[in-house]
């Protein structure tokens, strides 16, 4: 594989870090944080209209044909500002599950963002790694059962069900579907509980073709904390530069120093981790693209959370504070540690993988 980004992904990656800062800032991760749904709609437009939405919409569709190293490159930057939207869960997942179920027509209203739909595929008392059999029933199109941590569940228009049937698409607003938000520490992204009871639904097709969405959006949800880690790095370093103890700054003392250079460590190798899975999910084998997710999934659950944490420690008492940005951060993070299985879930899947 060539780890060096081509000129054309570079000047994405530098394109959409301007447009984010822009009309994207942290700030506005801020102003949605306690906002019913947390979700600037008009934002979403203006990405749609600029072909980010549509990256994964292959060429034949009248999408750009991209592929996840894109894609993972504008999770990175979204992550970097807690973008408060569905990008992972309509323009990753969702979009990624209708190609691979053959619903053209669905992919292309998600690639314009005319519509927002997301996976419904944890249960309870279930693993994350068990999606593959679900206890959701559907009889005569109607969809009955329970689904747990529903990405953006308050903001889809649709709902694409696993059942023991195969998968059902159920409008968020038809009958016979609830919607019960899980509380959590990070405003930045709402998951929620789904109930369905005889809720009306389309077959699109088995649950065996969802693979590649899944894996996308496990690997989507390490790039995002990915950028999100950066970031917060960035601002402790920064702020060790600044912070003056005993005449000098904070970050001449070993101890805040050897916090910074862990921080950077992680960031740094799970970088490394997180490109080599991109591009084995466009260019690898089905098992290699696999296990090279969870491999990245794993190490992202397990080492950015710290991360947060370290920034929270060089900020001292301030981090907490409402005021500056730091604790947005670490909540994004704790919150992406355990969503669709935490660390010890996909290390017990790798060793599956390397032991069969």
């Amino acid at each position: 594989m060539d780890a060096e980004l081509t000129p054309e992904q570079e000047e994405l990656q530098t394109e959409l870090r301007r447009f984010l800062g822009e009309r994207a800032p942290i700030a506005h991760a801020r102003a949605q944080w306690e906002a019913e749904p947390g979700f600037d709609r008009e934002l979403w437009s203006e990405l749609a209209n600029l072909g980010w939405v549509g990256l994964l919409l292959p060429e034949k569709h009248g999408g750009a044909g991209a592929g996840m190293i894109e894609a993972g490159l504008v999770l990175e930057e979204l992550g970097r500002v807690l973008y408060p939207g569905p990008y992972l869960s309509s323009a990753v997942g969702a979009l990624s599950a209708a190609l691979a179920l053959d619903a053209v027509d669905l992919a292309l209203e998600l690639a314009r963002g005319e519509r927002i739909a997301t996976l419904a595929l944890i249960e309870p008392d279930a693993s994350p790694r068990d999606w593959r059999t679900p206890r959701c029933r559907a009889e005569s199109g109607r969809v009955s059962g329970e689904k747990l941590e529903v990405i953006d569940a308050a903001l889809a228009d649709l709902f694409l069900v696993s059942t023991t049937s195969g998968v059902f698409a159920v409008p968020a607003r038809a009958p016979g579907v609830t919607l019960l938000p899980l509380d959590g520490t990070d405003r930045s992204r709402r998951i929620a509980r789904l109930v369905l009871e005889r809720a009306p639904g389309r077959h699109l097709g088995d649950v065996e073709a969802l693979e590649g969405a899944v894996d996308r959006v496990l690997l989507g949800l390490a790039l995002d904390a990915l950028g999100a880690a950066e970031a917060v790095k960035d601002l402790a370093v920064a702020y060790a530069k600044q912070r003056q103890q005993f005449g000098r700054p904070i970050g001449a003392f070993q101890a805040v120093a050897h916090l910074c250079a862990d921080m950077l460590a992680a960031v740094e190798l799970g970088r490394a981790g997180a490109y080599y899975a991109l591009w084995a999910s466009d260019h690898a084998e089905p098992a290699e693209r696999h296990r090279s997710t969870v491999l990245e999934r794993a190490c992202a659950a397990d080492a950015y959370p710290r991360v947060g944490a370290d920034a929270i420690q060089v900020h001292g008492g301030i981090g907490y504070a409402w005021e500056t940005d730091p604790h947005l951060y670490y909540k994004r993070l704790l919150s992406a540690q355990h969503l669709w299985g935490g660390a010890s879930v996909w290390y017990e899947e790798l060793a599956r993988l390397v032991i069969s």
